[in-house]
């Protein structure tokens, strides 16, 4: 009863970010405004091109459309959050509010996670097992496999939220982050937080260390089999196929190791210009790879930029 008191009595979280820069503050909405811009129109133009052109449905592509429909839901559900923050002296957020915030940023990464890991196993079958690739990676297979990948972000988002939100918060009500993020809202509970600790764990074992395994595994047989291609031609065409998708791998993977592989520093000085860094860090991994991930494509996939000309050349028709 008496935890249930407390945790009524934090009707909202202050989002700290960055408060204490509030010329750079300026300075980044306009640049993450046009980001979001670019998101937008970018992954918008992508999944038009694989809906509308039928020589991009294909399993491929249809990942490729699911990235770009979640890396859209992923930066609307945390940048105009972060845009208004910059530009309202009080940077509050209701409880319910924050908790639907946390749910949708943890769902939609979870799911890229996996669906990082479903693209990686398309490639392995398109380059290793050309023969069985359309039998195995049916419209009746890649289908379920997507909206697997959609179905574990929820429930996995589900658990890890209902936990955060049932603890205690009695104290400090002040996040210090831009968003509702789980570990900086976790800090302010009042209670033990072993359990979330524990679910926190195995939940990045899955969603995290098994799509990287399978990326891995999937990666040195696809470099295997284009090695044993006997024309330069040939390993050319091969490897192009799946430049993309690992280019983007690299990108999303190594922003994660750099923000939470960086070791602590201990000056209190060093430790106020790495929180700085941390949150520009945070930022930037939110937007800057959903960003790059059409663009990405679009450059390194012939397919992609001749169906954009086609569409683009239509609608001109058309108007």
């Amino acid at each position: 009863m008496e935890s249930a008191n407390q945790t009524a009595s934090v009707t909202e979280f202050i989002l700290l970010g960055l408060s204490a820069h509030p010329t750079l503050e300026k300075t980044l909405f306009v640049l993450i405004l046009l980001m979001y811009l670019v998101i937008l129109l970018g992954n918008g133009v992508l999944i038009l091109v694989t809906i509308f052109d039928s020589h991009l449905h294909t399993p491929m592509y249809f990942f490729l459309g699911n990235l770009s429909f979640l890396d859209i839901c992923y930066t609307t559900s945390s940048v105009p959050l972060i845009l208004d923050s910059f530009l309202t002296p009080r940077k509050t957020i209701p409880f319910s509010a924050c908790a639907v915030q946390m749910f949708l940023s943890f769902a939609m990464g979870a799911m890229e996670c996996v669906l990082l890991g479903m693209m990686a196993f398309d490639r392995y079958m398109a380059i290793c097992n050309p023969l069985r690739y359309p039998i195995v990676m049916s419209k009746a297979v890649y289908v379920p496999m997507a909206a697997g990948s959609w179905a574990a972000g929820w429930a996995a988002s589900m658990v890890q939220t209902s936990l955060a939100m049932r603890l205690p918060f009695c104290g400090d009500n002040v996040i210090n982050h831009f968003t509702c993020e789980i570990l900086a809202v976790l800090r302010l509970a009042c209670a033990d937080i072993s359990i979330n600790v524990v679910s926190m764990g195995v939940t990045n074992v899955i969603f995290l260390g098994v799509p990287v395994l399978l990326i891995f595994v999937s990666y040195i047989f696809i470099l295997t089999t284009i090695l044993r291609i006997p024309s330069a031609e040939g390993r050319k065409k091969a490897f192009s196929t799946c430049s993309a998708h690992l280019t983007v791998v690299v990108i999303f993977y190594g922003t994660i190791l750099f923000m939470y592989g960086k070791p602590k520093s201990k000056d209190p000085l060093g430790a106020d210009k790495q929180d700085l860094s941390n949150k520009l860090t945070s930022l930037f991994y939110g937007v800057m790879t959903p960003m790059l991930n059409p663009i990405i494509y679009s450059l390194r996939n012939k397919d992609v930029k001749a169906a954009v000309r086609n569409l683009v050349s239509q609608k001109c028709f058309i108007w």
